[in-house]
């Protein structure tokens, strides 16, 4: 009789970046959640995410720059194409937000987490918030925060 295993648990991760800042931690976070072989990583640009993406992942990183001390206008775009279909099934969801700043990135970590609370989301792990160019350790912060995704929702803590 053959072993039937379930199917991976996935980790989207939405971003947008026009300078390459916040495509490269997006990049690090996803890294970090692929070392975890139980959970598979969907790492997408904010414009290109559907709304299937989201109903199908377990878990989601939200990656945004702050501009004007709010989140991207993609990031903006996602949520307006997706709040009122996903609305009532992704209630739960585990979510951190990736952000990276000039200035100091809580505006923008205040109004996603708004929007994530319409949604009914519940933050799993403490946000990361980068200011200024990331350094390597920022890098190695945000991978790690994307393992620790990984494991909690594939040992089932998330």
């Amino acid at each position: 009789m053959p072993v039937h295993r379930a199917s991976k648990k996935n980790i989207l991760v939405v971003y947008h970046s026009q300078s390459g800042t916040m495509a490269q931690l997006a990049q690090c976070f996803a890294q970090g959640a692929a070392m975890e072989t139980g959970v598979e990583v969907t790492l997408k640009r904010a414009h290109q995410t559907q709304l299937d993406d989201l109903l199908r992942c377990h878990a989601i990183a939200i990656g945004s720059p702050e501009y004007f001390g709010t989140m991207a206008g993609m990031i903006k775009d996602f949520f307006d194409r997706t709040f009122e279909a996903a609305q009532e099934k992704t209630v739960g969801l585990p979510f951190v937000l990736l952000v990276c700043a000039g200035n100091d990135g809580r505006g923008a970590i205040a109004q996603i987490e708004r929007i994530a609370a319409g949604y009914k989301w519940r933050k799993v792990l403490e946000h990361v918030r980068v200011v200024g160019t990331p350094t390597p350790q920022d890098c190695k912060a945000v991978a790690e925060l994307g393992q620790t995704l990984a494991a909690g929702l594939d040992f089932g803590i998330f």
